[in-house]
């Protein structure tokens, strides 16, 4: 079984023009009722994972899922846009960190590897950077694009976006866990009205 799970999705209008439902916002709290539950066990596990290539997830470098939960918990987290959204509905009550990036905004091919020395890049609108040594991230032609702690600015959603690749990130011992948040994750999408469709992307050895 694939370590992540990933698909596309095809939106019926640009995200600009096509604002997110009252149920997905109402998943964003840490009280909505969800098909899955958060457990200490996914977060070791996540955990776990972004070390396999020396990456350190700690402090500011910890996991996105564990950044909703904060956020969710100080009723921080608010409507994006609706691929967003999901997004973050999906991770913040499995545990599991979600990637989502334009497809038009990225170049192919598409692939999963850890990121070299030197490796990083933007993941805001004022230019911070992360440093990604160590880091399995979702890579395009022009290099590391997204990856389970900070999405690039450079292939970030954006009100024009129609076509987005998202990326599910697993661990080891939570397969069913990912499936399940996978499914999720697409009938929610298409409850909003998009399609999706399952895609396998090229992974370097790890």
């Amino acid at each position: 079984m694939p370590m992540d799970l990933t698909f596309t999705t095809v939106f019926p209008a640009p995200l600009g023009r096509t604002a997110s439902p009252p149920w997905l916002v109402a998943l964003l709290g840490p009280g909505a009722e969800a098909p899955l539950e958060r457990s200490e066990e996914v977060r070791a596990g996540v955990r776990d994972r972004l070390r396999q290539g020396g990456y350190k997830p700690t402090g500011r470098g910890k996991p996105a899922s564990e950044y909703l939960v904060r956020a969710a918990g100080e009723g921080q987290l608010r409507s994006i846009n609706v691929a967003v959204d999901a997004c973050n509905a999906v991770s913040l009550h499995s545990g599991l960190p979600i990637s989502v990036i334009d497809l038009d905004r990225a170049q192919a091919p598409l692939r999963i590897a850890v990121a070299q020395a030197g490796a990083s890049y933007a993941f805001n609108p004022a230019g911070q950077e992360i440093d990604l040594e160590g880091l399995v991230c979702l890579f395009d032609a022009l290099g590391p694009c997204a990856n389970a702690v900070k999405d690039s600015q450079r292939t970030k959603t954006a009100a024009e976006t129609r076509r987005t690749l998202s990326v599910v990130w697993g661990c080891a011992g939570h397969e069913a866990r990912l499936e399940r948040a996978g499914a999720w994750y697409r009938e929610l999408l298409a409850k909003a009205g998009a399609q999706t469709e399952p895609v396998d992307l090229a992974v370097a050895s790890m």
